[in-house]
């Protein structure tokens, strides 16, 4: 990827998430099933940002140029649901543990989501995996109903790219 592409693509997929820590690699692991599994249109971009989604979202707030369509795939702790699920969730529904990961530190209450939401005519999309949980040290690797998640969203991205939705 070159960086000017993150300019100028109409729709950006944002893959969040530590490879390292067991189910929060769901992010990284759908985007690469994309770009394995699916030829992407021309005017879509699929990267894996890891846990470097604050910076990027910075500079498309302040980038004159914006995408029309950002879809951000993350893991989760949401109530009530099963393991592996796969939902979207609105960005006000962000939960608060996870706020942190789209807000710059600096202004805690400022939620870059919500900002580029509002000010802009960006169309923003989350979808998320619920964990089954998250290991207390490095341990690569996906737990299976997470890992099973994996092209669920794939096809929920793909279908939304495709269709427009």
């Amino acid at each position: 990827m070159v960086i000017r592409d993150l300019f100028e693509k109409a729709v950006l997929i944002f893959g969040c998430g530590n490879i390292l820590l067991g189910d929060d690699g769901f992010g990284p692991a759908v985007v690469r099933y994309l770009n394995d599994n699916y030829r992407l249109p021309q005017e879509v971009l699929a990267l894996d940002v890891g846990t470097s989604i604050r910076e990027l979202l910075f500079d498309l707030l302040l980038s004159e140029k914006k995408p029309g369509k950002i879809i951000i795939v993350d893991t989760v702790d949401y109530p009530g649901r099963r393991p592996g699920e796969v939902f979207e969730i609105p960005v006000a529904g962000i939960p608060a543990k996870k706020i942190a990961d789209f807000s710059l530190h600096q202004f805690p209450t400022v939620n870059m989501l919500q900002e580029l939401k509002e000010h802009s005519q960006i169309e923003i999309r989350i979808i998320a995996a619920q964990i089954a949980g998250l290991p207390e040290e490095v341990r690569p690797g996906l737990s299976p109903p997470v890992a099973d998640a994996v092209s669920t969203a794939g096809e929920q991205i793909y279908q939304m790219i495709k269709f427009g939705l």
